[in-house]
């Protein structure tokens, strides 16, 4: 069995996940970052050419970047938050190979992802956010498409998942507001700086959805989150009936 671990931010996905993996101790936990051979979150994805031509140019941490680089295909991947380096502007270089936040089509987009569904042959594996979050916040914020053509996608990513054994545990919020309040303290610094919500709101604010429909701050982040939390319940029942099961967010029975 594979198990997916799906929920809104701040709903206890990072917690679902460690105490899996102390349930399951032969699972490998693949969390954003990682290497993953699904979800490519926080990592780079590039062609041969590129690459090299990546390494060239930081040749001082050459060693560092290949240890975390993957190739798969005739790309590679490479999992550059996860290199600690002072290195100026290297985070930001290597952030633009993404393929979120509209940095390739809305076709080259659903390509990559349903390839690497169709590709993909596991087991034991519990991976953090990766067949809903990053996707659906990206087809919605970044590609405007509709609930409709959202849902249409997914029956193409369930068709990817054929043959495959998967479990969706999906972390059900009741009270958004509170949790995001709950987040915003715990990715803060020890002078109480906050760190994760100014970049949330800047990700949102700037997001094509946003500006087109004139909307901005907290209250419209919290509609989107409460609008996305119903399109992922509605995928579920719809498309993944039998291959997913809702857990109530921080109060449920592992």
């Amino acid at each position: 069995m594979n198990y997916f671990i799906e929920g809104l931010q701040g709903s206890g996905k990072s917690t679902l996940v460690r105490k899996l993996s102390e349930k399951y101790t032969d699972y490998m936990a693949i969390c954003e970052g990682d290497y993953s051979p699904i979800e490519l979150a926080w990592c780079a994805y590039v062609d041969k050419a590129t690459y090299d031509a990546i390494l060239v140019k930081y040749n001082t941490i050459r060693s560092e970047i290949e240890k975390m680089s993957f190739k798969e295909d005739d790309h590679m991947i490479i999992c550059y938050t996860k290199i600690i380096t002072d290195v100026l502007g290297f985070h930001k270089d290597l952030e633009q190979y993404e393929i979120y936040n509209g940095r390739v089509s809305k076709a080259r987009f659903r390509e990559i992802v349903l390839r690497r569904f169709q590709n993909w042959y596991g087991d034991e594996n519990i991976f953090e956010c990766s067949i809903f979050q990053n996707i659906v916040e990206d087809m919605i914020l970044f590609q405007n498409c509709s609930d409709e053509e959202i849902i249409d996608f997914y029956k193409q990513v369930k068709e990817a998942l054929s043959g495959k054994k998967y479990q969706i545990l999906y972390l059900k919020t009741d009270d958004i507001p509170s949790n995001i309040n709950i987040i915003r303290k715990e990715r803060s610094d020890d002078k109480g700086n906050e760190m994760w919500f100014p970049l949330m709101m800047q990700y949102f604010d700037n997001s094509p959805y946003a500006k087109e429909k004139g909307i901005s701050g907290l209250a419209a982040l919290l509609e989107h989150f409460k609008h996305r939390q119903k399109l992922e319940l509605r995928i579920c029942k719809e498309i993944f009936e039998g291959n997913y099961k809702v857990l109530c967010s921080k109060n449920y029975d592992l």
